[in-house]
């Protein structure tokens, strides 16, 4: 794992204040991470890390803060731009075209509609390229998340986002999805994993961030915080 305070960001995000019409779910939450570096997010389900995700992708807009990408303020640009800019996002929900072919599934988002990106994803889940022709809302939710963790990886993002990856998948799967990581972030990429399997997410990242109550109540590098820490963040 690289020593954050050696390596220069590429994503910043400074008191993000957050949420829904009247009702702020974020107050103030702060964070970075460096070329090829996973920050890790934890916290008990509706203590708004999702909201969060949803921030730094720009699905929807901050109150106040800001989140800076490669030195550049990024706050006003809008999901569909920060996705040319090299941001990826695989969601905790929706996160397939139920109506869709997996085929199609994974295609949809590249205009030649071709195959050799996801070849090294798809060897990794087999299970994913036996239901190439298969309808993707007839799989299982841990399929729809291999597929969806598939498509994400295929992109080759500088910056990927994802939310609850280990959610209804196999262990074998979850160590495949792990190898799929480190690969990339010896390529030099970025992640941001939402999780709360801290064993998993211990595996990975280089530092934490703890919410509650839609504030940081945890923020440390990896080798200065033990897993004890970790689970009692999740605690009630």
């Amino acid at each position: 794992m690289k020593d954050v305070s050696t390596t220069s960001y590429a994503l910043e995000f400074r008191g993000v204040v957050a949420g829904y019409g009247d009702t702020m779910v974020l107050r103030g939450v702060s964070g970075e991470v460096g070329p090829g570096q996973v920050i890790g997010v934890l916290g008990r389900n509706g203590v708004g890390k999702t909201t969060l995700m949803r921030a730094l992708t720009g699905t929807i807009p901050l109150s106040s803060g800001d989140v800076i990408w490669n030195g550049e303020s990024i706050a006003g640009v809008a999901a569909h731009a920060r996705r040319k800019l090299g941001i990826s996002y695989a969601p905790q929900e929706r996160m397939v075209f139920d109506d869709l072919s997996v085929a199609d599934n994974l295609t949809i988002g590249f205009p030649d509609r071709g195959f050799a990106r996801f070849e090294s994803a798809l060897k990794m889940f087999p299970r994913i390229k036996e239901r190439l022709a298969q309808q993707a809302g007839k799989l299982s939710g841990g399929e729809k998340k291999l597929l969806s963790v598939c498509r994400v990886f295929s992109e080759r993002s500088a910056l990927t986002l994802i939310d609850e990856p280990s959610e209804g998948v196999a262990q074998e799967n979850l160590e495949r999805m792990a190898e799929l990581v480190r690969q990339r972030t010896a390529e030099g990429a970025s992640f941001v994993i939402v999780e709360q399997n801290i064993s998993f997410l211990s595996s990975l990242a280089d530092h934490f961030i703890a919410l509650d109550h839609g504030e940081t109540v945890l923020r440390a590098a990896a080798s200065d915080v033990s897993k004890e820490s970790l689970e009692a963040v999740l605690t009630v």
